[in-house]
This record gives structure tokens, C-alpha cells and sequence, in this order.
């Protein structure tokens, strides 16, 4: 059936007819100008692709209606216009699609037509880790062990872009998946197959939101709904409610980026901004650069929301240019959001919209922060920090505290590392990284970090040797305007060089700690800190030896690695005593923001983006030697600990199956509130004592091989066992930490994975008692698979076994 809108189709330029748009405009409904600008963006999605069949004029009615709609719980189509990826989430999805088509070739069908319609880029990030550091040479040895790691799982993936149309592969070493996006793969307005429309993406990686900032709507999905939608198929969505988050005034000259997005994480989590869309207005918007937008918007997942939405605006369309996107595309992407009024002017408030409520937040009142030691919205002011950590030692296990007794507060063990003597005590920071593209795509906070590294160094202080220092940036950019401006050198002298273009510590690849510090915290049983520029502190993602973990600025990351703990007052006392005698504190240090702004302006400029960028499918020679198979079907290897074809589509049938009933469940786990996806489907270590472990071990591997649950999640007989595999796993079955469980029949408390195999071999169907913020996070999709596999019959998956999930509020 034709599009019934097609009388709103006109060219953008009456010089070249064949290049139109929906002109939204013409609606000549007033509801239009009241809808807020991320919900235009569906309208016009929903729009274009009106077909009275998997997008009908209702819908496009319901969203347009929006104001009256947005409480009745309806659900509406949503076409995205692309699909992002990033390996660990992206490899399963690439599994699943050769899976698909061996499926399809059973049934009798044409293999090849399991293919991506919509447009998706796969950006390796994951794969790299920290194993080297505090070297010059760290970067291309941890980029050799990532391919020596990894052969099988890239040959893999540059096999999917070959077999697969519509598929872009970022080779690794390129940098971080959602910097990339926002420097490179973001359209803005997209100019495809005759049509001008606004770009938007769903990835499968939480963080996706990222590109909001840039005014490109986007969120996180699960691998199984990207998949779908690589497929044509719309997103089925409830249309959302919109909170508007109106910023005030102008931030305070010492507060950084950082600092305004973790007061912000904390402000939304105590509104309640689940499930709905986030949309920032306001003339505190237009101080704000598209990088610090972005770093705002990368941690929606965090407070909650389905989106974080900054409509673009004339600075956006000047990061456009500053990045290196060609002039006349930039053009026209001004001329078409001008022309069906989604081009936004934070000073002009006629043009503010409707919103299901408002919330303000004035920039002035930011101060200097850190989160955790546990959760991102557990905001800390820098001032309260030493004061905040020694209570939470004491305090009762739990998200704010260590249930560490009174008399082992002052706890200190010696240690020798290198040949010279040292003491760790509780606060002690081990892991200190730069890292995560919430940050290291934000130039100031970047050149920040340098600048302080330059004035701490000319002031004699030092990090110690033992702390692991690492620096990953989100793209080569970043290292490109550091090493320009002169900081790179001091970064390096206190122990930050670059270690790796990826997620690296951010994601759990923070690497193995020296034994020495390892034994020393054991021995004391020490609560030792990681401190990292990253978005996410759950427990045991970021070490298993590091108990509390902190997000905190660039700037602050390498103040507290000077320190060496978070048990300082930074007002009161020096971060150290130069060779002179002299006390440095942190303010004789800190770089004034006009210091920053004078650099960035001098070195962040257009020539380096289009120089890296220019170059980023072919610059990787590891990758370009890689020869992968050229056949449509994949030959899947029965030896592959990596690789290997999934079950769920054994014994598909063209008839429906009924789903069983469950009846007479045992509980195989009773949780509490906020189980995130890292605690259900870990992606960091396999510990050496896990069922993972001891299945890797049957096939011939050692524990140096074993790699992460991440790296794995293309091989379903391990992530199986991974499931339920956190080490800081709480369930109210047994009385420590740990992924075990009670096997009620027998009484033995045994793995989760174990336990789940008796009850299996038993016939017992099983249930999991959470509570609220229950699978809170990304990879969505393991977090479901895994369950799903801990009590299926890989021979009969078809047959409609369940593990059922029983979600429960409780009073706080």
C-alpha cells in the first residue's frame, strides 16, 4: 500500500527534485509544535514508513496526540534509522544470524534471505585488555595479545561482514564504540535512497544514549531486538513520557563535566525517570559544549531513562563541522531540521514544549564529585569523601557499606613490589584508569588530566609503582591533540600511557594486579579502591580485588593515584611533598578552565578528525591479514571454545509450539533489589574455581586462555555457566557473597550452574525471587539467554521450558 502521507513529500532543494522529505511541517496540526523534539523524531519515523500494515495512520496519530496518549500505556512502532554494535554484545548477534539461515536452509528456505535490511556498524571495543601498563610499549603489546586472544572471534566477525550485506565492521584499535559513533558513524540527518530524515540508532550497549547529545535519538536494546530491527522489523514501544530537564545558569570554574553528569545520574534516580525519555532545555543548555552533552547523555542508563535527549542546535551543528563531516552535507542537515522544525534555540523559550513534568537543576550548584563506592548514583562531593568511605567501612553490608569492624579500620599490611618496601591499608587505591568514553570523548576534561599531570610533575610529585595506572581514549583523536599540546610526555611519567583503544577497565578488562598487592589485600583483608573515568562500579565488574570503585573526572582519577587513597581531605591535605619538602595540595595543581578552553581551541581541530578517521576500516594491519571463510553458510568448528552454533533454534518447526505451564518450581535463587545484568551475565574474569572455568579446563585450555565471560558470549555452553557467575553475587539462600545457591533436595549448597543441572536432571521447573531494578544494565540479551539455558535441554530448547523471573517491590 502507498504511504497516505506522500502529500507531505517535497524536494529540500528545488535544484535537485530526487532528494526530498517528509515535510512535517505540512501537517498543519498544531500539536506538532508542542511535542517535544525527541518524540517529533518518532513521529516522522513513524511517518515515512506508514504502510497500514506494520506502521498504520493510528500510530501516527497516537504519537502526534501525544499529550493526551503518553498516559494510557499505548505502544507504537518505532523504525530506527541504523543499528550500532559493539563485539561482546555484537558477536552473539552474528551467531544468532548464521544460525538463522542454517535454520531457514532446514526448513526448506533460501538461506540468504536472513540478511540485514536496516544498516548496522559492529565497532570491536571489548576485546582489549589492560596487561601491560606503565610502559611505552603497552599499547601494541596489549593490541598482540588481544589478537592472539581473539583470532577466532575477529575471523568470525570479518567472516559476518563478507557473508552479511549491510554490515560495517570498526576494526579493533579504533577506539571506543559510542566516541566513534559521535565523531564519525553519526549522521544527524540522514541522506539515503532518495530521502532526507533524522538519524537515529538503537545499539546493544546501554550506553548508546551517548549520541543524544548530539541530537541523534538512540537508546540501548537487547541483542535479540537489534536483531529484529537489522531485519526491517519496527521496535514495539510504549509511547513514552517525556520529563523535561531544564539547566540553569553557568557551571562553577573547577567543576567539570563529570561532576554535573553524576549530580545529575543522582537527581534523576530520586525523580524516577524509568521507562521514559529525558529532554534537556534551557539556556544552561547552550553553555554546555556537544561533548559535555555527550557525557551527560552517556550515563542515562544510569538514572534510568530510556533516553537523554538534546535536540540539535547550532553548536551541534558546529561540532559537525569541528569533527571533519563534510561542509555541504552539514548544509543540508541545517536546511532540513530548519525546514521541519526540530532545529532548537536553547535562549529562546517560545520554543520550549509540552513536557509530562519539569525539573531544574542550576549548573552554579555543582561542586566537585565522585560516585560509589558501589553504584553510579551514589554521588560523593570531594569534600565528603574520606569522611564518606570511613563510614561505609563500618556500615552495614550493603550498596553504602563493608560491615568492616571498628578495630580493623586502621588495619596496614607490608608488602614488597619491585624491591622496595610499601603499605596498603583500607582506602588504598590499586587501579587508577583513565577510561570509558563518558569521558574520553570530552576534550576539557582530557586536557585537564594533562594539564594537571603537566603541573604535577614540574612540581615533583609521583604516583606510586604498584598502582595500575592505564590511559585508554576513546579514539585516536584524543591521543592525536594530547600528544600536540605537549601533555602526552607527563601523562606517561606518572604512569598513564596509552594502553589500548577500547573499553578496557571501564567494561571489567582492567587486567591482573601485581601478586604482591593481590596477597597484601587478601591478607588483610583490605577494602582496596579502583578509581576510574568510567560509567559503571557495580560490584566485581571492574577487579574482583577491588571493593570499592569510584567514577570520578579524568583530573581527579590522577589526583587520587598521586594520593594513593581516597582516605584524604583534599582541602586540608597535601596530595604529597615534593623532593624540596614542599606541600602540594591539589588547587596549586588544578588547570583553570580558561587554561583548558585556551588549548582545546588551539589543538582539537577539524584536519585531526578527518586525518584518523579517514583511515579507520584499512589502518589495522592485524586485522587486514586476517583471512576469514567466504561461504554464505558458516562452518561452524565442534572444537571451538569460542564459536559455536546456539540451540535456540534446534527443533524449530513452522507450526507454533504451546508453552508449558509451570507447576510445583523450586527457587533456585531469592535476591534483593538493583541484581543488575552484571550480576546475572558477568562479562569480566572466569574465576579459576567457576564451572566456566572447569568446562574450559575439560577442553584442553589453561586458566591464561580462559579470557572473559565477554569475550565468550559467542559460545553458549559458557555463558550457561557464566550465568549467575559474580563473585559479589547476594542471595538470601546463603549467608557470604558468591555465586552458589541451596540445592533444596539435597541441602547442599552448590554453584548456581550445578544446582540449576540437578534440578534439571530432576524435572523440577525453577523460579528467581528479585526484587526491584532487577536486570538493570546492558547485554540484555544474555541476561535473558542464560536463564533461559540454566534449565533447557540444549537437545529440545524448542519445548518451552522457562525459568521464570518473579520481580517484587519492597518498602525502602
Amino acid at each position: 500500500m502507498s504511504n497516505p502521507f506522500v502529500q507531505i513529500v517535497e524536494p529540500l532543494d528545488a535544484t535537485q527534485p530526487l532528494k526530498k522529505f517528509f515535510n512535517l511541517s505540512k501537517l498543519e496540526d498544531v500539536r506538532y509544535a508542542r511535542l517535544p523534539f525527541s518524540i517529533r523524531v518518532l513521529l516522522e519515523a513513524a511517518i515515512r514508513n506508514c504502510d497500514e500494515f506494520l506502521v498504520k495512520k493510528q500510530d501516527v496519530e497516537n504519537i502526534l496526540n501525544w499529550k493526551v496518549v503518553q498516559h494510557k500505556n499505548v505502544e507504537v512502532p518505532f523504525k530506527p534509522a541504523r543499528v550500532i554494535l559493539q563485539d561482546f554484545t555484537g558477536v552473539p548477534a552474528v551467531v544468532d544470524f548464521a544460525a538463522m539461515r542454517d535454520a531457514v536452509k532446514k526448513l526448506g528456505g533460501d538461506p540468504e534471505k536472513i540478511n540485514p535490511i536496516c544498516p548496522a556498524d559492529l565497532v570491536i571495543d571489548h576485546s582489549i585488555q589492560v596487561d601491560f601498563n606503565r610502559r611505552s610499549d603497552s599499547l601494541q603489546k596489549n593490541q598482540d595479545l588481544e589478537f592472539e586472544r581473539n583470532k577466532e572471534r575477529f575471523e568470525f566477525l570479518k567472516w559476518g561482514s563478507q557473508a552479511f550485506k549491510n554490515m560495517r565492521i570498526i576494526p579493533p584499535g579504533s577506539g571506543i564504540i559510542h566516541q566513534v559513533n559521535l565523531e564519525y558513524l553519526a549522521r544527524v540527518v540522514m541522506d539515503q535512497d532518495g530521502y532526507y530524515y533524522p538519524d537515529s540508532v538503537v545499539g546493544t550497549d546501554s550506553h548508546t544514549t551517548m549520541v543524544d547529545g548530539l541530537g541523534v535519538l538512540g537508546w540501548g536494546v537487547g541483542g535479540i531486538e537489534a536483531e529484529a530491527v537489522m531485519l526491517g522489523q519496527p521496535i514495539s514501544m510504549v509511547l513514552p513520557e517525556v520529563v523535561g530537564y531544564k539547566l540553569l545558569g553557568n557551571p562553577q570554574p573547577l567543576v567539570t563535566s563529570t561532576d554535573i553528569v553524576l549530580t545529575i545520574t543522582k537527581h534523576l534516580r530520586q525523580v524516577g525517570v524509568v521507562g521514559k525519555f529525558v529532554e534537556f532545555f534551557g539556556p544552561g543548555v547552550a553553555q554546555l559544549s556537544i561533548a559535555d552533552r555527550a557525557t551527560i547523555a552517556n550515563m542515562c542508563p544510569e538514572y534510568g531513562a530510556t533516553a537523554a535527549y538534546f535536540p540539535v542546535d547550532d553548536i551541534s551543528i558546529g561540532y559537525l563541522v569541528q569533527t571533519g563531516r563534510d561542509k555541504e552535507k552539514v548544509l543540508c542537515t541545517k536546511k532540513y531540521l530548519e525546514a521541519v522544525g526540530m532545529l532548537r534555540d536553547f535562549k529562546n523559550s517560545s520554543q520550549d514544549p509540552d513536557f509530562t513534568q519539569v525539573v531544574e537543576l542550576d549548573l552554579h550548584t555543582v561542586v566537585p564529585c565522585c560516585s560509589g563506592p558501589k553504584r553510579p548514583q551514589d554521588k560523593v562531593a570531594v569534600s565528603d569523601m574520606k569522611k564518606d568511605f570511613e563510614t561505609c567501612l563500618g556500615a552495614k553490608q550493603g550498596f553504602k557499606g563493608f560491615q568492616i569492624a571498628p578495630d580493623w579500620h586502621n588495619s596496614i599490611v607490608k608488602f614488597n613490589f619491585e624491591g622496595c618496601d610499601f603499605e596498603l591499608s583500607h582506602g588504598s587505591v590499586v587501579i587508577a584508569a583513565i577510561t570509558s568514553c563518558t569521558n574520553t570523548s570530552n576534550p576539557s576534561v582530557m586536557l585537564g588530566a594533562g594539564l594537571l599531570a603537566k603541573k604535577a610533575v614540574e612540581a615533583g610529585l609521583t604516583v606510586k609503582p604498584y598502582i595500575k595506572t592505564s590511559l585508554s581514549p576513546g579514539s585516536g583523536v584524543v591521543t592525536y591533540y594530547l600528544r600536540e599540546s605537549g601533555v602526552m610526555s607527563y601523562l606517561s611519567q606518572l604512569g598513564f600511557d596509552v594502553v589500548g583503544y577500547g573499553c578496557m577497565t571501564c567494561i571489567g578488562n582492567s587486567g591482573p594486579l601485581p601478586d604482591s598487592v593481590v596477597e597484601a589485600i587478601l591478607q588483610g583483608d583490605l577494602v582496596a579502591v579502583g578509581v576510574l573515568s568510567g560509567n559503571r562500579n557495580f560490584e566485581g565488574r571492574v577487579h574482583p580485588n577491588t571493593r570499592a570503585n569510584y567514577l570520578a573526572s579524568p583530573p581527579l582519577v590522577i589526583a587520587y593515584a598521586i594520593a594513593g587513597t581516597v582516605r584524604i581531605d583534599f582541602e586540608k591535605e597535601p596530595l604529597g611533598i615534593n623532593a624540596s619538602g614542599k606541600k602540594i595540595f591539589l588547587k596549586d595543581i588544578w588547570p583553570t578552565r580558561n587554561e583548558i578552553q585556551a588549548v582545546e581551541r588551539q589543538f582539537v581541530i577539524p584536519g585531526m578528525f578527518k586525518e584518523v578517521y579517514q583511515k579507520i576500516e584499512t589502518v589495522n594491519e592485524s586485522w587486514n591479514a586476517l583471512d576469514a571463510p567466504s561461504d554464505k553458510l558458516y562452518t561452524w568448528n565442534p572444537k571451538s571454545t569460542y564459536i559455536k552454533s546456539p540451540p535456540f533454534f534446534d527443533g524449530l518447526t513452522l507450526a507454533l509450539q504451546t508453552p508449558k505451564t509451570i507447576e510445583d518450581a523450586y527457587v533456585l535463587l531469592n535476591f534483593g533489589d538493583s541484581v543488575t545484568t552484571d550480576h546475572i551475565s558477568p562479562a569480566g574474569n572466569i574465576a579459576r574455581n567457576s564451572p566456566a572455568a572447569r568446562y574450559l579446563t575439560s577442553r584442553g585450555l589453561t586458566p591464561r586462555e580462559f579470557n572473559s565471560y565477554g569475550s565468550r558470549r559467542g559460545n553458549d555452553a559458557v555463558m550457561a555457566r557464566g550465568t549467575f557467575a559474580n563473585i559479589r553475587l547476594v542471595n538470601k539462600f546463603i549467608d557470604k557473597q558468591g555465586p552458589q545457591t541451596v540445592h533444596f533436595p539435597s541441602g547442599e549448597t552448590l554453584d548456581v550452574f550445578d544446582a540449576a543441572e540437578r534440578y534439571k536432571q530432576a524435572g523440577h521447573p525453577l523460579i528467581v525471587l528479585a526484587g526491584k531494578e532487577y536486570g538493570a544494565g546492558s547485554s540484555r540479551d544474555w541476561a535473558a539467554k542464560g536463564p533461559f539455558l540454566l534449565v533447557s535441554n540444549s537437545s529440545k530448547v524448542g519445548g518451552g521450558e522457562y525459568l521464570e523471573v518473579h520481580s517484587f517491590f519492597q518498602d525502602e
